[in-house]
C-alpha cells in the first residue's frame, strides 16, 4: 500500500500454477495516479472494474497519446511503452493489469532515476536539487498527486 492506493500481484512467484500469465489488481485513489512506468517483459491488457481514469502512454519519437476509461472498458499498452494512469474521478479507480508472462515486471521511472548516479541525472536532465532531492529509491507504484507525499505507514 501506497499513499495513491495498492497494487495486488498474482503470478508465479505466489501462485505457482500460474505458468502463462501474470496479473494485477491496482487501485488508484482518488487524487492518485499509477506512477510512470514500462513493462519489460510484455504487452499490458488492462480491464477496468470500477471508477474513471486516463491514461497516457508514450511512444517513440517523443509521441503520447491519452485515453479516458471508466468501469468495462479494456486497456492496452505495448511492450515497454512507458505510461502512467491517474484516477479523474471521486471514486477508487479499480482495474486489473494483465500480461502473457509467468512473471509480473514493471520499471519505475522515478525510482530508476533515483538509483542512476545523481550527477548523469542532473547533467542529462538539467535537474535541480528539488527533482533530486524528490527521487525515491523504494517503488512507489501508486503515489498521491495532490500535497506532500509520505512515506507508507507514516502519517
Amino acid at each position: 500500500m501506497t499513499p495513491g492506493g495498492t497494487v495486488r500481484i498474482a503470478d508465479s512467484s505466489n501462485f505457482p500454477v500460474s505458468t502463462r500469465i501474470a496479473a494485477a489488481l491496482v487501485e488508484i485513489k482518488p487524487g492518485g495516479m499509477r506512477e510512470l512506468h514500462w513493462h519489460p517483459n510484455n504487452d499490458e491488457w488492462q480491464y477496468y472494474l470500477t471508477g474513471q481514469g486516463r491514461m497516457t502512454v508514450f511512444a517513440a519519437s517523443g509521441t503520447a497519446r491519452t485515453f479516458d476509461y471508466r468501469a468495462g472498458d479494456v486497456g492496452y499498452v505495448p511492450f515497454a511503452f512507458g505510461h502512467y494512469i491517474q484516477n479523474t474521478g471521486d471514486q477508487s479507480l479499480w482495474f486489473l493489469e494483465m500480461f502473457r508472462s509467468d512473471r509480473f515486471a514493471d520499471v519505475s521511472l522515478n525510482q530508476w532515476m533515483a538509483l542512476t548516479p545523481r550527477r548523469l541525472v542532473q547533467e542529462n536532465l538539467h535537474a535541480g536539487d528539488e527533482l533530486m532531492n524528490a527521487l525515491r529509491k523504494e517503488k512507489w507504484p501508486v503515489v498521491r498527486c495532490t500535497g506532500k507525499e509520505q512515506a507508507p505507514g507514516k502519517t
